[in-house]
């Protein structure tokens, strides 16, 4: 197999597909790595250090999509790459496609096999692909609830974790998962007073035995939620429904009975944003303020610390791009947690959760490839 790794594109998005470490493995099972000039540059990973695990580098990002077999990506393929997708294609990246319809009808169209990271299951039902990007953007969303608490930014005047005699900031996590989790942690570490939000009680028991004290726990029902609005200082999204557009937990009009400068980070808004009042936001313009509240909505948020994320991605992603070099998409069908990765192969949607919000037909990878 061909592996191709070009240079992403999306907007302040530095990381990279796939790292020299990786490319050895795929060189040394006999496959051709193929990589962008500069597709590393951006984190300190230079063309030669993948020269000298036996890569080749392409001058032009039009020679990697025209050879590659694979192409190993970050984030979903941007409007520009998508004429350079064909049916021979197996894209393996991040797509979160509930949250553009455009998108999913441009790879329909391609007729590539896309891989989505964020849908594939392991034997305990979880994701270990997105997981590791859901623990760097739990983190980042309180750096960001940080900064845009200070009244240079616009926020309260809060210092996240107050002073000896002045109280810290209330940050409310909706959400107990992987995100929320390491949210409240890292809020926890910096001394605010916590909330943890979820509708799952087992996991709320769990969380309420390993969280310090200054974390509390609490079910995340509409009123509960109403109730902690006006307390808040910040609070972050953190609700995942398996490749499936995130549900609003806060609506619009809730905005009007929280304080002027709190902050809201969406950390879902790449499913779409649980808070209506979401939109889409970007690092160079990272937040827009609705209603005097703060909202913080970065769909790449672990491009912020583009080489920590990198690693931390590449790590879980090797072994099934290795599997995927060796078998093609039937070493994926051997796998049912890895098929769930399969969300459109030869224009048909086959992950039930896109073709339901899309209103679209269903079809079983299984019985496709």
């Amino acid at each position: 197999m061909i592996v191709g790794v070009p240079k992403e594109i999306k907007n302040h998005e530095y990381r990279v597909g796939l790292v020299p470490a990786g490319a050895r493995e795929l060189v040394r099972r006999g496959h051709r790595v193929v990589v962008q000039s500069g597709a590393g540059a951006a984190i300190d990973i230079a063309d030669e250090d993948y020269r000298l695990v036996g890569c080749e580098i392409a001058a032009d990002v039009e020679q990697v999509w025209s050879q590659a077999d694979i192409i190993a990506k970050v984030k979903e393929p941007q409007a520009g790459e998508w004429p350079r997708i064909k049916p021979n294609h197996i894209v393996f990246t991040y797509f979160h496609f509930a949250s553009s319809r455009e998108l999913t009808d441009a790879m329909i169209a391609s007729g590539a096999a896309c891989v989505a990271y964020e849908t594939v299951e392991d034997t305990r039902k979880t994701h270990p692909l997105l997981t590791p990007m859901s623990e760097v953007a739990g983190r980042l969303s309180i750096q960001a609830g940080s900064t845009y608490l200070e009244k240079v930014h616009g926020g309260r005047g809060l210092l996240m974790g107050g002073v000896p005699g002045v109280e810290p900031a209330h940050v409310v996590v909706v959400g107990g998962g992987v995100v929320g989790t390491n949210a409240a942690k890292v809020a926890a570490g910096m001394g605010a007073n916590v909330v943890i939000m979820d509708v799952n009680l087992e996991r709320l028991r769990y969380l309420d035995d390993v969280m310090p004290a200054n974390v509390r726990t609490l079910f995340a029902s509409e009123y509960n939620i109403e109730d902690q609005l006006p307390k808040s200082d910040v609070i972050i999204g953190s609700v995942y429904l398996t490749g499936a557009r995130a549900p609003h937990v806060i609506r619009r009009d809730h905005l009007k009975t929280m304080r002027r400068g709190t902050v809201l980070v969406d950390v879902a808004i790449d499913q779409g944003g649980c808070f209506e009042s979401s939109r889409p936001t970007t690092h160079s313009e990272p937040i827009f303020v609705d209603e005097g509240i703060i909202h913080y909505c970065v769909t790449n948020m672990p491009g912020a610390v583009a080489r920590t994320s990198t690693f931390a991605l590449t790590n879980a992603t090797l072994p099934y791009l290795l599997r995927l070099a060796d078998g093609g998409l039937k070493a994926a069908k051997a796998d049912p947690g890895f098929m769930r990765g399969l969300n459109t192969f030869d224009g048909k949607v086959t992950h039930y959760a896109v073709a339901r919000a899309f209103d679209l037909e269903h079809h079983h990878a299984e019985d496709l490839v």
